[in-house]
């Protein structure tokens, strides 16, 4: 049995094994390229994993991230017991399975903090960061005045509803890269497929914020795991952006974590932007940092 095919069926029975590191996610998002594992095990217990995204350019192989995926690299699965050198000597063993590339680039997922042993094979680093709010206890309390006011506000005029189409998603997310001069960096057919697959997997809810009159102005995705959920995708009528609709559709993917998945962190999946880590803040939401690593070629 090859690594891949443990690693796909350790994953189905691990439920510590964040979103974006599971086989079917993978398999969705991995367009133009090709994803594989390095894989460590002991007494047929797994004690690390590298999910890798291979691509080719001008010929070259190189590693990189898929579109949808946040986060890859190397993950341990959690052990209070695992002493620090145990923890270099599997990330060791994983580095040294990957395939021979002339570039590396990767985010690191933030439970891996102690990037060391890259250091030492060669990778450089630079820190950023993702916002998570706890949802244990109120965490409305932590919204500042102004964050109350644009949500009162926007609860007034709009009405939130879960029966939207991937369509209408899709043409709120195409208008919003477009406002910024952009086309999206990813196909219809490939959010179609990554959407549905989370779906089929019951990883995902689309929320959507309409006016009176029926006009869509903003649209969000919310996807989990058993330790976390994400606000993962979004996306505004840049005609209607002053309703605070983005931010009423916050509040509900949030109630919706706590509530209906109880999960115990909502993650923003970060912005190093200014406007948008200024929003985050609004939240309560506060920093989580995590590596990028790279080696090789630029």
């Amino acid at each position: 049995m090859s690594r891949l095919e443990r690693y796909r069926n350790w994953a189905a029975v691990d439920d510590t094994l964040p979103l974006c590191f599971q086989p079917w996610y993978l398999d969705a998002v991995a367009e133009g390229g090709v994803w594989d594992t390095a894989l460590v095990e002991s007494n047929g217990i797994v004690l690390g994993v590298w999910p890798y995204f291979l691509k080719r350019k001008f010929g070259l192989p190189y590693i990189t991230m898929p579109h949808f995926v946040k986060w890859m690299g190397p993950w341990l699965p959690p052990d209070p017991a695992r002493r620090l050198g145990d923890a270099y000597e599997i990330v060791e063993k994983l580095r040294i399975q990957l395939p021979k590339t002339f570039r590396i680039s990767i985010d690191c997922h933030p439970d891996f903090q102690n990037w060391l042993p890259l250091h030492w094979a060669g990778f450089r680093q630079t820190t950023r960061y993702t916002y998570t709010l706890n949802l244990s206890g109120d965490y409305e309390a932590g919204f500042n005045r102004n964050m109350r006011r644009n949500i009162k506000k926007a609860e007034a005029e709009l009405e939130v509803d879960v029966e939207g189409t991937l369509e209408e998603f899709y043409r709120l997310n195409r208008l919003s890269f477009q406002r910024q001069g952009k086309e999206p960096p990813f196909s219809r057919a490939l959010l179609e497929r990554h959407i549905h697959s989370l779906q089929d997997h019951q990883a995902a809810q689309l929320f959507f914020a309409r006016d009176a009159q029926g006009r869509l102005h903003s649209a969000a995705a919310l996807t989990w795991d058993a330790g976390r959920a994400y606000y993962h995708l979004s996306g505004d009528d840049p005609e209607l952006r002053n309703s605070g609709a983005g931010i009423l559709l916050v509040k509900h993917a949030m109630q919706w974590a706590s509530q209906q998945l109880q999960v115990p962190v909502f993650d923003f999946e970060g912005s190093m932007l200014p406007a948008v880590e200024a929003i985050r803040r609004q939240f309560g939401a506060t920093p989580l940092p995590y590596h990028r690593v790279w080696k090789g070629w630029g």
